[in-house]
């Protein structure tokens, strides 16, 4: 049988955990931090574990990833 491919944006974007949860960084950090609140952007540090819909969609995209 043929290697399945994984999909390059996921990759990069994306980590699986060993106990396989997904990770992922939140969204809308990437610029005009000026509007956000100092509390938005203390809460969206660091990284954060996808819901169960989400991970549906994102394990599919990563077939060799534990």
């Amino acid at each position: 049988m043929s290697k399945l491919k994984t999909k390059s944006s996921a990759k990069k974007r994306f980590k699986v955990t060993a106990s396989g949860k997904v990770m992922a960084g939140p969204a809308g950090k990437r610029h005009g931090m000026i509007k956000r609140s100092t509390k938005f952007i203390r809460d969206a540090r660091g990284t954060t574990t996808l819901s169960k819909a989400d991970e549906q969609i994102i394990k599919p995209m990563m077939p060799y990833a534990r």
